[in-house]
């Protein structure tokens, strides 16, 4: 069942990528991309549209589909491929023949090297393509400052050549070609600069660059600004520079991309289609999944089902893992390389479609997400039941200067500040946070025992073995161990300890239970900090009051209470404190902070 779109809207991300609008029948109304894809989709529901046009469309949409990419340029390119593909209807620009430009490296002895809109598989190599004609006039401007070549259309073999049937032109006289034509340039040294213009076209210019500052900073010596202004222009073009794109890879032909992500419950399979070394579609497709069922056998269901649905026949897949397909695919499992990057890309817009899946339900169905966390929970953390009740303890001093306590509550998942609860160590002399640890888990699992209070079904403490140890004392003494779940956490690497078992568990680091137990672990910290703060406030107002000559116990209560610090009490008029304490003390107060 489709999501209202408001809900889809809400559940977009904050990436760049392309968006596609559809009606109600399915059929493609536009293609657009954005920087921001939740911000440039929300816009168009926000407006008042001026354009009829406009108008017109965002009444239709019905549904959205979207394609996450790593940057802006990638999105414009892409944008590109979905338009002459899909033709939309609202879409008036990018519908032509046109594309992005390439730089091509002519496939002939003395390779040309040049800008281009076409493609021709004659064994030419082909750079780019690019969102940007400045880039591209950089880079040819560089090219051939650097390296001399020829422009010429002359069919330079060694037969021509030795047979004198060429002349050289105006470019060799006046220095932009060598003269290959009359073996001026010999083939070996020409393909040299050929194979540094690779590179430089790859990305890898660190010398090109060095000396294009090192002309910029002769330049602005001897006085010449506006000269060394165009080259900084071209230095800033190359520093921002991509030499080669995700979205569109002459070297990879018609292939079609796999990637799956799953939890629980349900598993989400995207595929993008490779055509020409472009992306021409991308679909995420949604199972829910049996008992027992492995991502292999999931995957391997998904392929053939919508290589059915859209009539794919590539002869090549590009998948995470091996499966069977037959004898008729190519199945590829990338490591490195081009095909590896296709394929990270595919994952990526899995991960954003569960995540906008997951988002919808919390909003329609909080109390299924809810149960859902709970179930991960309980399966990562090898619970017995589910932690709908989970309480985080944690230790705050300076020093050993007024030792404190923390204990947070979550309930379902989230804090119940009704509950939170904060300690003052009243048994352990200087700073020993084991004993500390001791002290206010037995003060708080007593107290709720003597109160019938229900307990929790796992506690967490926030520190390592030893404080995990410490609480273990106190847990065994009020006859709870096994009644209670208890974990630690060690801050340096998020690993999670458990009692009588040596070695840490270690949890993904992207997972939903890790992200709840840190939110516990930052909220315990959090609340004792600032209780620590008020207490070493007051500890510092009843100091600096018991200096002060005629104040009494009571009076340092009621100046306590009303200013809570030093700072504050110092900073205070003898007004305001008299409207506490009265006039005469007021004064006395007063004078002692102005002399001390």
């Amino acid at each position: 069942m489709q999501a209202p779109i408001e809900l889809q809207i809400q559940t977009l991300p904050d990436n760049p990528g392309v968006y596609q609008y559809y009606d109600k029948e399915g059929k493609i109304l536009y293609v657009g991309k954005a920087k921001n894809l939740k911000k440039r989709v929300q816009s168009y529901f926000t407006k008042n549209h001026d354009n009829y046009k406009t108008a017109v469309l965002v009444k239709k949409i019905a549904s959205i589909k979207h394609i996450v990419v790593p940057t802006e340029s990638d999105a414009l390119l892409l944008e590109n491929n979905l338009i002459k593909k899909l033709q939309p209807r609202y879409n008036v620009m990018l519908r032509d023949d046109k594309t992005y430009p390439w730089i091509c490296i002519k496939n002939e002895r003395f390779p040309r090297i040049f800008s281009t809109r076409k493609m021709i598989k004659d064994g030419s190599e082909y750079y780019g393509p690019y969102t940007s004609f400045k880039t591209v006039h950089t880079l040819l401007d560089m090219i051939t400052a650097l390296y001399p070549l020829r422009t010429c259309t002359y069919d330079l073999s060694k037969a021509n050549i030795d047979a004198g049937k060429y002349k050289v032109c105006l470019e060799y006289h006046i220095g932009n070609c060598k003269g290959p034509c009359e073996s001026y340039e010999s083939f070996e040294n020409y393909q040299q600069q050929v194979e540094k213009i690779r590179q430089i076209l790859k990305g890898n210019f660190k010398e090109s660059l060095k000396d294009f500052k090192q002309t910029m900073t002769d330049l602005a010596k001897e006085m010449e600004f506006e000269a060394a202004q165009k080259i900084k222009e071209k230095i800033a073009v190359l520093e921002n520079y991509q030499s080669r794109s995700t979205i569109i890879n002459p070297k990879i032909s018609n292939i079609d991309v796999f990637s799956i992500v799953s939890d629980e419950t349900m598993a989400y399979v995207n595929f993008l289609q490779i055509s020409h070394g472009a992306i021409v579609r991308s679909h995420t497709l949604d199972i829910k999944k049996k008992l027992d069922e492995s991502n292999e056998d999931l995957l391997a269901l998904a392929v053939v089902e919508l290589r059915e649905r859209f009539q794919l026949n590539a002869k090549e897949v590009i998948v995470p893992f091996t499966i069977d397909l037959g004898e008729k695919i190519k199945v590829t499992v990338p490591q490195l390389g081009d095909k590896k990057q296709i394929l990270d890309l595919s994952e990526r817009n899995a991960k954003y479609y569960r995540l906008e899946q997951l988002k919808q339900i919390q909003i329609v169905d909080p109390e299924r997400h809810t149960h859902r966390i709970m179930a991960q929970m309980q399966k990562d953390l090898r619970l017995s039941t589910e932690p709908r009740h989970i309480e985080c303890f944690d230790n705050s001093n300076i020093q050993g200067t007024n030792p404190v306590a923390a204990c947070v509550v979550f309930k379902d998942g989230k804090p119940s500040k009704k509950d939170y609860r904060h300690f003052n160590i009243k048994t352990v002399e200087g700073p020993n946070d084991f004993a500390s640890m001791e002290e206010v888990v037995y003060r708080r699992y007593k107290r709720m025992l003597d109160e019938n209070q229900p307990l929790p079904q796992l506690i967490i403490i926030d520190g390592g073995k030893g404080q995990l140890s410490s609480a273990l004392k106190s847990i065994d003494e009020l006859g709870l161990r096994g009644k209670i779940a208890i974990i630690g956490i060690a801050k340096r690497l998020e690993e999670l300890f458990y009692p009588g078992d040596s070695a840490p568990l270690y949890l993904d680091k992207k997972s939903e239970t890790l992200k709840v137990i840190q939110f516990l672990r930052n909220e315990a910290h959090r609340f004792g900090i600032t209780h620590h703060r008020d207490q070493r406030s007051k500890s510092a107002l009843t100091n600096s009051l018991e200096a002060i000559p005629g104040i009494g116990e009571k009076t340092m209560i009621a100046l306590m209470k009303h200013f809570k610090s030093v700072k504050r009490l110092q900073l205070a008029s003898v007004e305001s404190i008299a409207e506490v304490v009265g006039l005469s003390k007021a004064k006395k107060i007063s004078d002692f902070y102005k002399n001390n």
